[in-house]
């Protein structure tokens, strides 16, 4: 748990070196031969969702930095486990990118048997985007007012009550099966493809409560529609600061930190990379940017390559332990 403390405490940090240094931002000189045409961000997930939203705030900042076109493609699937999946197979040439993000990095490889693609193997991680806690959620005119409340209910009804997640295999399933295995109690997991989908249920009433990204939360939190219920971890921000955590819930040993990446297939030549990386410290330099990624609960990072690839290391080691612990699989 300390290493998660230690990742939110460090994005925190950063998150501030990135007001600080905005006005002295400039951007990077283009290579002789990139980019000469359109750049793709594949969002593993549905329209709507916080990895949509983030790919598409991203590369509409990248278009004006780089000079070309930067589109995002939604691929979803099996829990941002198809898109994710194609990239890694596309050709390594720096026009197509993938918006990944914890859970399909460094869960899913532990939970499926077959995601179709290796994490450290099949790509080059670019720069960690933003960092943020899960955030468990229900209708503001749900009677639960509380993460306790919610777990009472599912003690009087083993097998009722529902919990919603983007897709089975997501950081948000191993979070619910923990919170169910933490709390003695029989939670049903109900999987959407992508956060969207789910929260239309959670507000139409087919499902009970949702664990999602902030960022995914946010609109119909600002709405007074969706009530938090607790979050994975304490250091949050925007509408969702001060709110309870699961520790302070009595769901003391479980934690978790969200961040969304950008990434390109193994391969990709190195001084591409590193021009990605630049371009994207820039474009994580703005103030609009930082501000709209913060009013979603999140914060704004925007790592380097090297760092970001230790990152996803530690958390790969860190989340096999998770999955273990909880006892989940999926075929």
């Amino acid at each position: 748990m300390k290493q998660i403390a230690s990742h939110v405490c460090r994005a925190a940090a950063v998150a501030g070196l990135l007001w600080a240094s905005a006005a002295h931002a400039q951007a990077p000189a283009p290579l002789a031969d990139y980019p000469k045409q359109a750049i793709t961000i594949v969002s593993p997930f549905p329209p709507g969702g916080g990895n949509d939203g983030v790919a598409r705030l991203l590369a509409q900042e990248l278009g004006a930095i780089t000079g070309q076109s930067v589109v995002v493609e939604n691929r979803s699937g099996a829990g941002g486990n198809v898109g994710t999946a194609q990239v890694s197979r596309a050709k390594p040439d720096g026009y197509t990118l993938v918006m990944s993000q914890t859970s399909v990095m460094a869960v899913n490889p532990r939970l499926y048997k077959n995601v179709g693609f290796d994490p450290i193997r099949d790509f080059a991680p670019i720069s960690q985007i933003t960092s943020a806690p899960l955030v468990l959620v229900a209708r503001a005119e749900s009677p639960y007012k509380t993460l306790n409340d919610y777990l009472d209910a599912a003690r009087r009804q083993p097998g009722v009550i529902t919990y919603a997640t983007p897709g089975n295999g997501t950081m948000s399933h191993l979070m619910g099966a923990l919170v169910s295995q933490k709390a003695g109690v029989k939670l049903v997991h109900v999987p959407y493809r992508g956060a969207a989908p789910a929260i239309t249920d959670l507000m139409g009433g087919t499902v009970d409560m949702l664990i999602t990204s902030p960022a995914s939360a946010e609109p119909m939190v600002a709405a007074g529609k969706l009530r938090i219920l607790a979050l994975s971890h304490e250091n949050s921000i925007g509408l969702f600061k001060g709110s309870p955590t699961l520790k302070q819930s009595g769901m003391d040993g479980i934690t978790a930190d969200d961040w969304y990446g950008l990434f390109a297939p193994a391969g990709t030549p190195a001084e591409r990379i590193a021009y990605l990386a630049r371009a994207v410290e820039q474009a994580m330099k703005s103030p609009s940017v930082i501000a709209k990624i913060n009013s979603g609960g999140s914060w704004a990072v925007g790592s380097r390559p090297d760092a970001f690839k230790t990152r996803l290391q530690e958390d790969t080691v860190y989340w096999a332990g998770m999955v273990k612990a909880a006892g989940v699989s999926l075929d």
